[in-house]
């Protein structure tokens, strides 16, 4: 039987070595669906064990000259996120011991030609070129045998090969040496971008002080189960996800959300793992297992967004499966066509067709896209800013329009109610039948109205369910009573006259009525939701961007007009969850649609959206219901994601040029004789680096201030 198996691949620095491994396991028996990650180094696959066994999997691997190593026994059972080893300094790497042993066979090769001239220098550089090149020409072989021959390493055999065929030998040692150092720098580049999804992991402590039988003891805090308490000491990081019990103090949730500023919490909130403990002790009920805390899913959601491509990746994937058969047979043409056609000499055309060969491999261009968007995934994730892949990243680019959901998007989603109007009974016996009407709903208002009911015996109601888009409903003593909006209410007849002018001067000052009802109405409760500091800076915010913000709400036309008109910004009311998905398709008539709203009322518009965000504190339906996620609790962060995903189009936009202009230039130079063999070496492994290098520029990227992001956005204009 079939099982997904998974492994930690060590020695990857780019796309081009997923791909290697993605295609030597797509030729086993009994494999399939096998997917490399470059950032978490992971290879999974299913696995039929009877056609091919997990030790021929890794054997496999280790030929193609890569480490790979089964997961830890904890991480199979879901005790904690894996990550696998580090790779370690670049010295104590095969490329890194490689660079070393080729660099000193140069500097005594050249000694031994210093010392002893001519014909024993020349077989001194002989030797040192083919000690260097081994390695190499072992791995090209090893990946012909899989079908995989245009690799970087064949065309570096046969141009090392081919030099030494011509009598350039001091040329092709010198060549291996830089293709040694070129491939550690981009292992050493590729290590700095996958530190900081390692830093991530880090932040959860790896201890906790465990509570039992009125003792507390030091366990692992991999181990931590749901239900268990943990005692956390001011200073302390918060080893799970999980619920206070006693204690109130201030929570540094920076390491999480990205938000500086502490957070005091009490009894009955929900904390985060790795969040810092700053102020008095607590006691925490884990509510959530190791493997699936807010941390862990962070990282999951980042590294498998990897598996998400850009349609710009997706295409330049295309390009470069026919770019390199293309290079080498121009490199071919190169070698035989002036020597047979015009009778030029062969030596000087056999060298500049290997130059044309080393210059025909296309990491640079295959890395520029999943370079800049595995920084820019990391970067969003540490100001949480969480978006799944590439694909989200290029349509969040071109965003022109923001629909926003009002109630615990735009407002701070904690209604309090301001007026209680009982018609008909006393302001108690509306407020109790009003709270277990709405006691088994999670919307924001039900749970105001909960709220306000305090301590007040509610009646047994039951049959409760919601009607969506207008409220909700339960039998209470025999009766069908409903709590909705004074629209649904007068549409049902019972809400007319005075008690719906009451209704509608309340709305006219920016309050939110619900309305009691059975066969007539029961009373009014009114309730205010105020915009988020930071609401109004957010919409002046997508303006400047060029994106136009609008509000989508289900409330009526007053209340929707009031925050509108505080925040600046235009408005549709009264919308059912039907009639947003018909606002956002609208919209998308003029222009990319983003959709920001809780992940569970707005479940339509959001999937209707190009790019649905959900607003929300790390829960599981703002980490994994839309598109992309905004963990702390800030509008503007929505401008970020735009800005973020604006600067990595741009950067992949500049190293696309770069990856392209250099070959380009060396591929002209090198057919007309300007440069060589190491020239062209270096132009391949300097243009991946360069690549790389500008790539990570993204993870220092702050997007989160609008005033910084003009140098890194410039390419990517804003939408009109």
């Amino acid at each position: 039987m079939d099982k997904r198996r998974e492994w930690t691949v060590t020695g990857m620095d780019c796309a081009g070595c997923a791909s290697k491994i993605t295609h030597a396991m797509q030729r086993l028996p009994g494999v399939t669906d096998p997917r490399v990650t470059v950032m978490s180094r992971k290879l999974t696959l299913q696995l039929d064990d009877a056609a091919t066994s997990a030790a021929q999997i890794e054997a496999e691997v280790r030929k193609l000259g890569f480490g790979i190593e089964a997961p830890h026994r904890d991480a199979e059972h879901g005790h904690g996120h894996d990550h696998g080893p580090t790779d370690g300094p670049w010295h104590a790497s095969a490329k890194g011991r490689l660079v070393i042993v080729t660099g000193l066979l140069l500097v005594l090769a050249w000694a031994i030609r210093l010392t002893t001239g001519g014909a024993v220098g020349h077989w001194a550089f002989v030797a040192a070129c083919l000690i260097g090149v081994a390695p190499v020409a072992r791995r090209a072989f090893a990946m012909l045998r899989r079908g995989q021959p245009f690799t970087i390493e064949s065309l570096m055999t046969i141009a090392a090969a081919g030099a030494l065929m011509i009598g350039a030998a001091e040329e092709a040692a010198l060549v291996v040496f830089l293709f040694a150092v070129g491939e550690v720098l981009e292992g050493v580049a590729s290590n700095k971008a996958r530190d900081s999804i390692r830093a991530l992991s880090d932040l959860v402590p790896k201890t906790a002080l465990l509570e039992r039988d009125g003792r507390t003891r030091e366990v692992p805090a991999a181990s931590l189960q749901p239900g268990q308490v943990v005692l956390v000491r001011p200073g302390d990081r918060i080893p799970a996800d999980g619920r206070i019990l006693e204690g109130t103090s201030g929570i540094d949730e920076s390491p999480v959300t990205g938000e500086s500023v502490p957070v005091t919490r009490g009894p009955g909130e929900d904390v985060f793992a790795g969040a810092i403990n700053a102020e008095s002790a607590l006691r925490v009920t884990v509510t959530t297992a190791a493997a699936d805390n807010t941390i862990s899913r962070i990282i999951r959601l980042v590294e498998e967004a990897e598996e998400s491509r850009a349609p710009t990746q997706r295409f330049i994937d295309r390009f470069s499966r026919w770019y390199m058969p293309a290079v080498v047979a121009l490199a071919a043409l190169t070698v035989v066509v002036p020597p047979l056609a015009f009778g030029l000499a062969w030596d000087v055309w056999i060298y500049r067709g290997l130059a044309l060969l080393l210059i025909g491999c296309p990491c640079a261009l295959v890395i520029s896209v999943p370079a800049a968007i595995a920084s820019a995934l990391s970067s969003g994730a540490r100001r949480g800013l969480l978006m799944k892949g590439g694909a989200v990243i290029e349509a969040t680019a071109r965003i022109r329009h923001v629909a926003i959901d009002k109630t615990g998007t735009l407002t701070h989603g904690r209604p309090q109610v301001t007026d209680i109007l009982p018609i008909g009974i006393d302001a108690d016996t509306l407020l109790a039948r009003m709270a277990a009407v709405e006691g088994a709903s999670s919307h924001p208002l039900a749970r105001a109205i909960v709220a306000h009911a305090g301590d007040l015996p509610l009646p047994t109601a039951t049959e409760a369910r919601a009607i969506p888009g207008k409220g909700v409903q339960a039998l209470i003593g025999g009766q069908t009573l409903t709590v909705a909006s004074p629209r649904h209410a007068t549409e049902a007849g019972v809400l007319t006259g005075e008690h719906l002018s009451r209704a509608q001067a309340l709305e006219a000052q920016g309050k939110t009525v619900a309305v009691l009802f059975g066969d007539d109405v029961q009373g009014m409760l009114a309730l205010r939701d105020e915009p988020r500091a930071d609401a109004a800076d957010a919409m002046r915010q997508l303006r400047d961007l060029g994106v136009s913000p609008v509000i989508l709400t289900g409330d009526n036309p007053r209340t929707a007009a009031a925050i509108a008109q505080t925040l600046g910004t235009d408005h549709r009311a009264q919308m059912l969850p039907q009639d947003k998905q018909a606002a956002i398709r609208d919209l998308s008539a003029d222009g990319g649609v983003m959709m920001v709203g809780d992940g569970i009322n707005d479940a339509p518009a959001l999937k209707q959206a190009d790019v649905g965000v959900a607003m929300g504190s790390g829960t599981d339906v703002a980490l994994e219901t839309a598109d992309a996620a905004i963990l702390r609790d800030r509008v503007a962060d929505v401008a970020a994601m735009i800005r973020l995903s604006r600067a990595t189009m741009g950067n992949i936009h500049q190293n696309i040029a770069l990856a392209l202009g250099l070959k380009g230039v060396f591929l002209v130079t090198s057919i007309v004789g300007i440069t060589g063999l190491w020239i062209a070496i270096l132009a391949d492994t300097g243009a991946t680096v360069l690549v790389t290098l500008n790539a990570m520029r993204l993870l220092r990227h702050d997007p989160t201030h609008p005033a910084g992001t003009a140098r890194l956005t410039q390419r990517q204009p804003a939408a009109r």
